[in-house]
């Protein structure tokens, strides 16, 4: 049986595919220069943002240049001509180099000095049809992709300011008025689109970034519990007056692990703890932790259930058959000591920095203490989880153990199932 792949790659090329995916194959191209291996991937879709904003920008600068070159205004046909050059130069320097920063510098300085040169070039304001609204996409750009977008705020600002008192000092050139209101048109629907498109290409990417921090938040909490830690509950901490709690152990694991290269040793537990897992979701039960190549899982919490019991029972069944078909690297049979305790335990987060939802309580104890005590290969209960289970499952005695912190204990040995006991939990909530 092969190992799975690591939850958290698998998580986080998914999240890359997501954003990805949905541009065409040149534009997924084309945003994703310049990126590197170590980045983020906030600051891969800051790069990309920033890239496709310089794309579009440039594709549009053909109209402006190509107009004003017929109507023989060579000046103000250079400078979004200029501008195109020095954009698809930088492109090319970070293609080439990965620096982000001068990409960055480079494409906010044109974007905010160009349309006020241009403005000045035509005459002010009107006409040039308000062209010098091109330069807010410089102060919004810096305020998704800068570390301090208010210098580029403030500078845009104070361009605008001064353009306002040279204008009565500029010649305004001769452009028809019909060109004057289209080119209005075109300005103010560009920079809309312009800026449209980057906010929500950004935005989307954020979303979709924060919908992959929910799953590995999930991946640590119960939803319920998640949603109550967001929400600002702390302590966090409820009782539960039956829980069935469940530890397991690999034997001679420890010495096993000896023989394996790193890679064997966690690709080998990332198996079978992935088989593990996929057990609990299918059961409703909360995995709580692994510690080494110990696994621990509940039922009844954070949401009580009546059927708790039963399918602890019925995933500690599973679990021994799993294990005892695994293949290992060196053909060697693995086995675990499970045990198993139903009673009242006290549940909560603790801490606030790789925080984990844990169990405390004599039940937890129990458990622990029937694992530690069992026997290789079995499933070992406590008295009362006996009696909780005893009218569904078969079970045999075992003679007294002395167990730390409970004195003499008779605990028993889970078996099987009893006649009429469904295995599939989808068969069992349907009787």
């Amino acid at each position: 049986m092969a190992a799975s792949g690591g939850l958290p790659e698998v998580i986080a090329s998914r999240s890359r595919r997501t954003w990805l995916e949905r541009l065409p194959a040149w534009a997924e191209r084309l945003v994703t220069i310049g990126a590197l291996a170590e980045d983020d991937e906030e600051e891969r879709l800051r790069k990309a943002s920033l890239v496709l904003t310089a794309s579009m920008v440039t594709a549009l600068a053909v109209v402006w240049v190509v107009t004003y070159f017929v109507l023989d205004l060579y000046v103000s046909a250079a400078i979004p001509f200029a501008y195109q050059i020095v954009s698809i130069g930088s492109l090319v320097v970070l293609a080439r180099t990965g620096r982000f920063e001068f990409f960055r510098s480079s494409q906010l300085c044109v974007m905010l000095l160009l349309p006020v040169l241009l403005q000045w070039s035509l005459g002010g304001f009107v006409a040039s049809s308000g062209v010098i609204l091109w330069a807010l996409v410089c102060p919004l750009g810096a305020l998704v992709l800068s570390p301090r977008p208010l210098p580029w705020f403030s500078s845009y600002l104070a361009l605008t300011v001064v353009s306002g008192l040279i204008e009565p000092f500029l010649t305004s050139a001769p452009s028809p008025a019909s060109v004057i209101v289209v080119f209005f048109v075109l300005n103010i629907g560009g920079v809309s689109a312009v800026v449209y498109f980057l906010l929500r290409y950004f935005m989307r990417g954020l979303a979709l970034e924060r919908e992959k921090s929910e799953r590995l938040l999930l991946n640590v909490l119960p939803a319920s519990i998640a949603r109550r830690l967001k929400a600002g509950e702390r302590p966090l901490a409820d009782r539960f007056e039956e829980a069935a709690v469940l530890f397991a152990d690999l034997v001679g694991f420890t010495p096993m692990s000896e023989k394996l290269t790193p890679e064997e040793l966690v690709g080998m537990l990332d198996g079978l703890f992935s088989e593990f897992d996929a057990m609990a979701e299918q059961r409703q039960l909360e995995k709580i932790k692994t510690v080494g190549d110990a696994y621990m899982v509940v039922g009844g919490l954070p949401e009580p259930r009546p059927d708790a019991a039963e399918a602890v029972a019925e995933m500690a069944l599973e679990m021994q058959e799993l294990v005892a078909g695994y293949d290992t690297p060196f053909g060697q049979l693995l086995r675990l000591r499970i045990g198993i305790d139903i009673g009242p335990v006290v549940a909560g987060v603790i801490g606030k920095k790789k925080f984990t939802y844990d169990l405390w309580g004599d039940t937890v104890n129990s458990a622990s203490r029937m694992e530690s005590h069992g026997i290789p290969g079995k499933i070992q209960v406590t008295p009362r989880a006996y009696d909780r289970l005893k009218h569904r499952y078969r079970f045999q005695s075992r003679e007294p153990v002395d167990v730390k912190g409970k004195g003499r204990t008779v605990p028993f040995l889970l078996i099987g199932r009893g006649e009429g006991v469904a295995t599939d939990p989808k068969a069992a909530e349907s009787g």
